[in-house]
């Protein structure tokens, strides 16, 4: 039995909230995939390198849904050592 009636509600929220927003992250991951500038289109077709065997490097845009992924982990990183800290969890 459990003391506190909602931990198993505050378990479902912790696992329910980060997995739908990776949902739509990805998402959006797939719908635009990169973030676009004034160059953009030039980036990707303009050749900067030329490596044995036919390869070709280019400069593309970052990916939008990458810098997304990205700024969502670390501001859940932050928010999570925030609220251990404030709530006084111990690990």
């Amino acid at each position: 039995m459990r003391f506190f009636e909602l931990l198993g509600f505050q378990h479902v929220m912790l696992y329910l909230f980060p997995t739908l927003i990776f949902i739509i992250v990805f998402a959006l991951l797939l719908a635009y995939s990169h973030l676009r500038g004034r160059n953009a289109e030039a980036r990707k077709s303009e050749i900067v390198e030329r490596f044995a065997d036919d390869i070709e490097g280019r400069e593309a845009p970052f990916p939008l849904g990458m810098a997304l992924i990205i700024a969502g982990t670390l501001i859940w990183e932050l928010l999570y050592i925030w609220f251990t800290g404030a709530l006084g969890v111990k690990i």
